[in-house]
Order: C-alpha cells, then structure tokens, then sequence
C-alpha cells in the first residue's frame, strides 16, 4: 500500500508540469528520475546553492583547518563568479527567481556547521561540501541536457568540469592526514 501511495504521489507531482518542476527539484524527486529542471527552478537552485556555498565557506575560512581554508578560499571566489554570470545571464521572465536569502532548508544547514563543536566541525563542513557538490552536479548535468534556454544550456555545460573539480576536491578533504 505504501509503494503505492508514493507512486500515486509522483504521478500526481508528475502530472502538472510546472507545479511538478518546483515539487519535483524541491523534493529531489526530478534529480532521482533524472528530469531538467524548468529555467526558473534551475536559476533558483544554482543561486540558493551559490549563496549557501559562500556562506559555507565563510565559515570554513574562520573555523577550518588548513586544507578546509584553501578550499574555503575557492569557493568563495569561484561560487561568487558563477553568481555573478547567472544573474548577468538570467531570462527576464526567470529574473524573479533569483532569491535574495537562503531558504530555511539552507539556513538550517549553515547554522549546524555555524554551531558544531570544534571537534565535530571538519566532518561537518567536509560532509556537507560532497553533498552539495553532488547537488549541484546533478542540477547542473541535468539542465546541460535538457534544459529550456540555449545560452543557460550553454553556461551549464561549461560550468560543470569546475563543479566536478569542487566535487572530487570535497571528496578529498580530510584524506591528506
């Protein structure tokens, strides 16, 4: 019965386009079937995940070990030049999508790493780097292959060989004892 109440759930998520594209990225439900987002959908994501980034490495520069500061470093300057393109980039009609503030979601998950204890804090940090940069991979593949606007399509595509750098960098931290 279960199994099939989650798959009535997808369907019925899958049966409105656009109402499924917000459901389906926010949920995780599109990244598990491996549908683009919708332009708006995507501009929300890569911003969010830009602005949690940053603010991510923030706080890796203050608490970090070394490894955790150069990397901090990076992201900073790379996660700020990706917003910087995005937003210069953007559809008027996806223009609104660009968020001013974290989500909750997001601002959770930055106040966790703001209070881990010191002991707790690389694993913190390290963990939730390879998450988000799985994340971001994802979002970026998928609207590379589908995704409805050209020079978007275009920018995705170019942008993942330095999401899949971040990815395996994120991977990496704390291996080099």
């Amino acid at each position: 019965m279960r199994k099939l109440l989650t798959l009535a759930a997808v369907a019925l998520l899958l049966s409105t386009t656009a109402f499924a594209q917000s459901v389906g990225e926010k949920t995780g439900v599109n990244s598990a079937l491996g549908i683009s987002p919708t332009t708006a959908d995507f501009v929300k994501e890569v911003a969010m995940s830009d602005m949690a980034e940053i603010a991510a490495a923030k706080i890796g520069q203050e608490r970090g070990n070394a490894e955790e500061k150069a990397f901090s470093a990076q992201m900073i300057a790379d996660h700020t030049k990706t917003s910087e393109e995005l937003k210069a980039m953007v559809p008027a009609d996806a223009k609104a999508a660009i968020p001013a503030a974290l989500d909750s979601s997001s601002q959770s998950k930055i106040d966790k790493l703001k209070n881990a204890k010191p002991d707790d804090f690389s694993s913190e940090f390290d963990s939730m780097q390879v998450s988000a940069h799985k994340d971001a991979v994802s979002l970026f593949e998928r609207y590379a292959k589908g995704g409805e606007d050209a020079k978007l399509k275009g920018w995705s595509d170019k942008t993942l060989p330095a999401l899949k750098h971040h990815l395996e960098m994120a991977q990496n931290l704390g291996k080099k004892k």
